[in-house]
């Protein structure tokens, strides 16, 4: 296997019209930042045409690469699959609709370069500008804080989906990482913090998208899943 500096990823489901504005504007700035890259497209059992638009990109830009899957994984295992395909040295992620300015993908990829084994973007550190509804800012800020409750975190922000590990953190957590969706970051991001790993968070500029596909069943599962990584925690200490 060939490797390359940066593998970035971007995980989709049902997003063919936001792709046609992802995937150019990720080239773009990838090829400012190094000149060794691959773009993975995760897309995650789609019915949109997503796939078909990735796979156009694939056969006319050697650099992008598509991942399908026929059944829904989850955005947990569909990163952790996308993570196992890669070839990158320094492995980021980011939403399909670009909600973290893209002008910040450099410093997420400098701060690995620097020794950071953890890079994540925060909404939610005093200097972030952020723009978005006022039940969504809640209900993420009260997430935020029962995980550093709870699960003792020092970071403000799990959740922001724009982050970067290097390649020996990810080999070293992910055989620990159960959650199969969206607690998927916020497991990673604990367990990187009480196994010693170096996390780096940074404020970001972030604009709220056209919608979300987080739904009531996901936040109530992501509850239980604190209480879960909890007591898997407390029984690392025994």
């Amino acid at each position: 296997m060939t490797e390359c500096e940066v593998t970035a990823v971007i995980p989709v489901y049902n997003d063919r019209s936001a792709l046609e504005r992802a995937i150019p504007e990720s080239l773009r700035r990838l090829e400012e930042i190094t000149g060794s890259f691959e773009l993975l497209v995760a897309e995650d059992g789609s019915d949109d045409g997503s796939a078909e638009l990735v796979a156009e990109w694939e056969g006319r830009d050697p650099r992008v690469h598509l991942l399908h899957s026929d059944e829904r994984l989850g955005r947990g295992r569909a990163l952790t699959r996308a993570f196992h395909a890669s070839k990158g040295r320094i492995f980021c992620y980011y939403d399909v609709d670009l909600a973290t300015d893209m002008a910040h993908l450099g410093e997420l990829i400098d701060a690995i370069r620097s020794g950071c084994a953890v890079a994540t973007g925060s909404r939610l550190m005093p200097e972030s500008r952020v723009d978005r509804d006022s039940r969504r800012e809640i209900a993420s800020r009260g997430y935020n804080a029962l995980v550093r409750m709870i699960l003792g975190s020092r970071l403000y922000d799990h959740q922001c989906g724009f982050k970067a590990f290097s390649r020996a953190c990810l080999e070293a957590l992910l055989p620990s990482v159960q959650s199969p969706h969206w607690f998927w970051d916020t497991e990673l991001l604990v367990l990187a913090q009480h196994r010693g790993f170096r996390v780096c968070e940074f404020p970001v500029r972030w604009h709220q998208g056209e919608g979300t596909t987080v739904t009531l069943s996901d936040v109530t599962g992501m509850g239980s899943e604190i209480l879960r990584l909890r007591w898997r925690l407390h029984a690392e200490k025994d």
